[in-house]
């Protein structure tokens, strides 16, 4: 995977929002940690988790800003010929299949491929209890609502995937305003929030509403595993 290493500058948009990704991710493993735990390392407590609602209205505290349009044709599709590699992330303990050629970023405890409108990123932490619907909609979605700007969520369930048991949420954010043009995407994501033996996973799917991504995202998704 060394070939899809970079750093940010001059990558443009797909760092942004790879960026808000990271970030949304950050401040629910925060929430889902007490006392500061996901910056200091220390493990949450037993009754503190991710979260998230089931109505499309935006959780308390959700950024005031109007979601933009949605483009009709927006740059992202992923092509069919893509190829996907396995990529595992040793500090993680777990491994996915990720684009083949996409950038490459990532902090202690998360890695972010992006392309264009697009962006796969998973982090995680310690966490002594299993996240479950419940706790997403008191935890996560508040936190989410927070870091993202014209929060909505879409929805929230249980579901069994490959890998094993997750809560998916699927919401929607505007992307970061470019820095050049000013110009935003209204972006979806689906987040997968895995747990086991004490180690909590969030997997993140973003891409622009209107991009047809259903089978690559099927295919990321699917291909989550802990070792």
């Amino acid at each position: 995977m060394a070939s899809t290493t970079s750093t940010s500058a001059g990558m443009g948009p797909r760092w942004r929002i790879g960026a808000l990704t990271l970030a949304a991710i950050a401040a629910v493993l925060a929430g889902c940690a007490s006392n500061g735990s996901a910056a200091s390392g220390r493990q949450p407590t037993q009754n503190t988790r991710p979260a998230a609602g089931g109505s499309t209205s935006p959780a308390a505290g959700a950024s005031s800003q109007a979601p933009v349009l949605a483009e009709s044709n927006p740059p992202g599709d992923i092509p069919d010929t893509t190829v996907y590699v396995p990529f595992s992330a040793t500090a993680g303990h777990l491994k996915i299949k990720v684009p083949e050629g996409w950038s490459r970023k990532h902090t202690a405890s998360s890695f972010t491929f992006a392309s264009n409108l697009n962006a796969i990123s998973v982090a995680w932490q310690p966490m002594k209890s299993a996240p479950t619907v419940s706790t997403a909609r008191s935890t996560t979605v508040p936190a989410l609502s927070q870091a993202g700007l014209a929060f909505r969520v879409q929805s929230v369930r249980a579901v069994t995937l490959s890998g094993g048991r997750a809560v998916e949420i699927v919401y929607r954010v505007n992307s970061r305003p470019n820095a050049v043009t000013g110009r935003q995407y209204r972006l979806v994501i689906e987040r997968f929030e895995f747990f086991r033996n004490g180690r909590a996973a969030v997997l993140s799917l973003s891409s622009a509403v209107g991009s047809d991504n259903v089978d690559p995202w099927r295919i990321v998704s699917q291909s989550f595993r802990w070792v």
